[in-house]
């Protein structure tokens, strides 16, 4: 998702934008802070309360507040300010991250290695970054979910009389946010940066004075009292962790949407805004345990009192509503990625606006994404309950990070493994001990496997559509006569030649497509000019136009147009056509386009389970036609019928 317009900015299309004066880095940065920081930017609403909440919180004791504020402010350094900022957001693929960005880079470098030597560990990382991905989607369900809820609760603390209007408030905001993401996010796209500098701006006001009342605890600072926790709680201190780690939640977004705003705005607004101020709301909000104690039911709202209240609410619910904005299409451009690098079926990618191509729509993932959310919300009712439900996946997702980037800094920076060991090593404490502190939510309920189940239905579809694309294109293959053949047998033959241009698209540029073949058997006749089109998606986010296509003349009428794309991009059909121009091919108007419908039969010898093709037969039957995917006219399209055995 781009939000460079709203900012004010001028980028080319699916870029970063430059922000080439102090102004425009100004502009860049407050457009970032709805964007890449809206999650974590909300995470004061629940995480620190959550802290000193049954089962595994602890009493609001002097020390105990003290050793929390501790491990936040360092939790804080450590994960986003030292992992992230400093080091993972260096990891960059052309200027994109996001750990399916991450997986191409690692994925294009061992392509240019011995496949005998990397093989195993190589299947292992792309594994890893595989379900890590997958981990992303059940958290795209939990936050908007949780977000929300947390921020109507603040009605609960106003008066008990609304109490039983929040859940249906909820519901009703998340269903209103879901059915206007057909519209894009470029109508809306102007608030988000404002709304949230406001969020920010308010929660630093109401801290400051709870701070002013109680300054001894800004001594959190100093690491001793996450120390002196760890002593005290024990086993215990140790499952706190597992409500500490909300404060980190929005760790992955900056990686993801660097490539909307460029490294240096993203670092400009959490060290000029959204670092200064989480740091004074978590600390007002432990001056104000320290000052009243048990006394303190929500020590967020608790803030404030009386009239201040309503509006804070307010604030925070736009907040929410803006880092629940993010995930949505966070979870939209991790699809298109999926679909690009081919882990995923075709789906509906609708582009929002005609000048930002990182603006998109998929209607599949958005009421998927609807429907969970609003179940989440009905079935746990409390955000408490429903934090139980949360953390697993954005460690995780965090820890398989922290693996990938050790590969590329060893592959490709060429980085000694023991200098590469020692940094992965630091980044690998904290992250298994935030995931194995929230493995503990799996013996509470049904709520710590809802992010795992998830993970493990998009895993198992990503692996099957991927491995039953490798066995269709194997098919394909054997069943494809080499090119050279064919043209011989074309000059040979001299079959009748009609007025025109077919297009017929292949996975194999060395040889006839089968539905050339099909075609040729039976009708017979070819026309004038043949296009025999592969589409291909290169391990970098955007191929620029100018090398989108390349042209091979074979002769007797016959062209091989390979035409690339980046991971991020939707292949457009006509489009490539209308760049072979300038390639010396001219297409003309009479195109048809020639395409297979597979029948998939589970009956072959191929060696996937049987359930496996069953899945993979039942995806293809649902996927997107190819002709709407890419773009191709339906009234120009002719499809002829196959019968595989897989």
């Amino acid at each position: 998702m781009s939000e460079d317009a709203a900012a004010g900015v001028t980028a080319d299309p699916g870029h970063a934008p430059r922000a080439e004066s102090a102004r425009d880095l100004a502009a860049v940065s407050i457009a970032a802070l709805g964007v890449v920081y809206g999650d974590i930017g909300t995470s004061p609403l629940y995480a620190f309360k959550e802290c000193f909440t049954p089962p595994h919180g602890v009493a609001p004791t002097p020390a105990n507040v003290l050793g929390i504020l501790s491990l936040f402010f360092w939790s804080l350094t450590l994960v986003i300010v030292v992992k992230y900022l400093t080091f993972i957001m260096r990891a960059d693929n052309h200027g994109e991250g996001g750990i399916l960005a991450l997986l191409a880079l690692v994925s294009a470098e061992r392509r240019g290695g011995s496949a005998e030597k990397t093989s195993r560990r190589a299947l292992t990382l792309i594994f890893l970054g595989l379900f890590g991905a997958a981990l992303l989607y059940g958290d795209g369900m939990i936050t908007p979910a949780i977000s929300v809820l947390s921020a109507v609760e603040g009605l609960g603390v106003a008066t008990h009389a609304l109490d039983q209007y929040i859940v249906p408030i909820t519901c009703g905001i998340l269903i209103a946010l879901f059915m206007v993401q057909k519209r894009g996010t470029a109508s809306v796209g102007a608030v988000f940066g404002p709304a949230t500098l406001v969020w920010f701006v308010s929660i630093a006001a109401i801290g400051v004075p709870w701070i002013i009342r109680q300054p001894a605890v800004l001594a959190a600072v100093n690491p001793v009292h996450a120390v002196r926790f760890f002593l005290a709680n024990k086993v215990h201190g140790f499952l706190v962790l597992g409500s500490v780690v909300l404060c980190i939640t929005g760790g992955e977004a900056l990686y993801a949407d660097m490539g909307h705003f460029g490294k240096r705005p993203i670092r400009w607004a959490w060290y000029f805004v959204v670092f200064p101020a989480l740091l004074i709301n978590y600390f007002g909000q432990g001056a104000l345990l320290l000052a009243r104690g048990n006394a303190v039911q929500h020590t967020f709202y608790e803030l404030v009192s009386g009239w201040m209240l309503y509006p804070l609410v307010a604030i925070a619910t736009v907040a929410t509503v803006v880092a629940s904005q993010a995930l949505i299409s966070g979870a939209y451009s991790l699809t298109q990625q999926a679909v690009q690098l081919g882990y995923s079926p075709r789906v509906a990618i609708v582009h929002t606006s005609g000048e930002a191509e990182g603006q998109i729509y998929v209607p599949e993932i958005n009421w998927i994404l609807m429907f969970a959310c609003v179940a989440l919300v009905l079935t746990f009712r409390e955000s408490g309950k429903l934090a139980a439900a949360y953390g697993i996946a954005v460690t995780g997702t965090m820890s398989i990070t922290s693996m990938l980037f050790y590969a590329v800094a060893v592959q490709r920076w060429k980085w000694s493994r023991k200098k590469a060991a020692a940094l992965v090593a630091l980044f690998l404490v904290l992250d298994f001990a935030f995931f194995g502190a929230n493995l503990v939510k799996l013996q509470h309920g049904y709520g710590g496997f809802f992010p795992i189940a998830v993970a493990v239905a998009v895993f198992t579809i990503m692996v099957t559509w991927k491995r039953g694309r490798s066995e269709l294109g194997a098919y394909m293959l054997g069943a494809a006569l080499p090119l050279d053949m064919f043209m011989t047998d074309v000059e040979l033959t001299k079959p009748h030649r009609v007025r025109g241009t077919a297009v017929f698209m292949t996975s194999n540029p060395d040889g006839a497509p089968p539905i050339l073949l099909h075609h040729f058997k039976h009708n017979k006749v070819l026309h004038k000019q043949i296009i025999l089109l592969s589409i291909q998606t290169r391990h970098e986010p955007e191929v620029p136009v100018a090398e989108r296509v390349v042209v091979r003349d074979l002769g007797h009428g016959f062209y091989q147009v390979t035409a690339s794309y980046g991971f991020m991009q939707t292949p457009n059909v006509i489009e490539s056509l209308q760049c072979c121009h300038a390639k010396g091919l001219a297409v003309g108007e009479e195109l048809s386009f020639y395409l297979g419908r597979e029948t998939l039969l589970t009956t072959g010898k191929s060696g996937m389970a049987r359930w496996r093709k069953a899945l993979f037969a039942f995806l293809a039957r649902n996927a997107r036609p190819a002709n709407a995917f890419f773009r191709i006219p339906p009234n120009r399209v002719i499809e002829l019928g196959l019968q595989i055995e897989l």
